[in-house]
């Protein structure tokens, strides 16, 4: 039987900053959802349960305003599993493919389980729900350190869509890190997921990035609903820990939107600050107390030939760029970048429709 990782609310941790140039700071000592992680992780590659193994990644910050983290990681473009083919935004679970209940149990770290007041089930709307398990495995194919997948109750069979139980732990999985630079993800169908089984990504990667900090919109504020104010175009969402369950309410309405509307898109969860739609002092620009939530609505790809250098999926989008190849590596700019994102996302008009409906569709929950 797998490990359980157990947590409550006060296990959530508020007070992390990310260190500035002008004022270092002392590092928050790791939590045990950190440790936990790292060390059954670090365990399972020493034991050669991997596709490769994976050392310090050859890490460039690109030149230009948008400070790109470029990686180069060769061994995942060419090892990890080849990804399923995916025909629908909406495609059914097929047990017949690839999924988490066919994987090696040993790959398991442990499955969380939130103990509340309740026991150990969630709320929703008042209601109590019965608890769900979220399996955390290692990604047997790792972008970064720490690359696990999280997988609620792999018995049910889910599809890869959203549900309300995945965006609350996901969130409540960054709050329960100590660590800055852990980061959470999710991909749709058709914006590059590769396996119709419900998970999501969460991995560690050591430097700052611009969405952390990034201006935004308020469009509905009180139920943490902005706009991004800079490239790529896309939505964000804000809670620190009191808000979780109401925020990942609304988030949850949103990518039903979205997938209702045959829209794909991806997330990336991190550590961040309040969202403003202005330059914010240096004490409100470090201060990571809450958790920011960026949805990047997409044209999808079926079945699309893949970038060379990279694909356009959630750590892209978010500025982290794991290349596939030395020369890419090597000789990519900040606005070959910009122009191969551009690609995916969808055109002004279309962007700003949806802003307007979904702006709606929030203000109405």
């Amino acid at each position: 039987m797998p490990l359980q990782f157990v947590y409550t609310d006060q296990d959530l941790v508020t007070d992390v900053c990310r260190s500035s140039k002008n004022s270092p700071g002392m590092a928050s000592p790791p939590a045990k959802f950190d440790t936990t992680i790292q060390a059954g992780w670090t365990h399972r590659m020493e034991r050669g349960l991997f596709r490769y193994h994976l050392g310090d990644l050859q890490t460039r910050i690109l030149p230009g305003s948008h400070s790109y983290v470029a990686q180069l990681n060769i061994q995942r473009g060419v090892e990890r599993r080849k990804p399923q083919e995916i025909l629908s935004i909406q495609q059914e679970f097929n047990a017949k493919q690839f999924n988490f209940n066919k994987i090696n149990p040993e790959e398991i770290i442990f499955e969380m389980i939130k103990d509340t007041e309740r026991g150990t089930a969630l709320q929703y709307d008042g209601q109590v729900h019965q608890p769900c398990r979220m399996v955390v495995l290692v990604n047997v194919s790792p972008l970064e350190f720490g690359h696990c997948l999280f997988v609620p109750d792999p018995s049910r069979c889910l599809p890869q869509v959203l549900t309300r139980f995945a965006i609350q732990v996901g969130i409540e999985s960054v709050l329960l890190s100590s660590d800055p630079g852990f980061r959470m993800g999710f991909n749709s169908l058709g914006a590059f997921a590769s396996v119709n089984h419900l998970h999501l990504h969460g991995y560690y990667l050591d430097k700052e990035l611009k969405i952390e900090s990034m201006p935004a919109k308020p469009l509905v504020p009180d139920r943490g609903f902005y706009r991004l104010l800079d490239f790529p175009a896309g939505f964000l969402f804000y809670t620190e820990s009191a808000e979780v369950e109401k925020v990942s309410t609304a988030i949850c309405e949103v990518t039903d939107f979205l997938v209702g509307g045959n829209i794909a898109h991806n997330l990336f969860l991190t550590r961040g600050c309040p969202p403003c739609d202005h330059t914010q002092s240096e004490r409100n620009l470090y201060w990571r107390k809450g958790v920011r939530i960026a949805v990047w609505p997409r044209l999808s790809c079926f079945g699309a030939k893949e970038e060379s250098a990279f694909n356009v999926a959630l750590c892209e989008l978010a500025g982290h760029l794991p290349f596939k190849n030395k020369k890419d590596y090597d000789l990519t700019t900040e606005k070959d970048v910009i122009d191969i994102i551009q690609r995916y996302l969808l055109p002004d008009r279309e962007f700003h429709r949806l802003e307007q409906q979904l702006t709606r569709h929030v203000m109405d929950l």
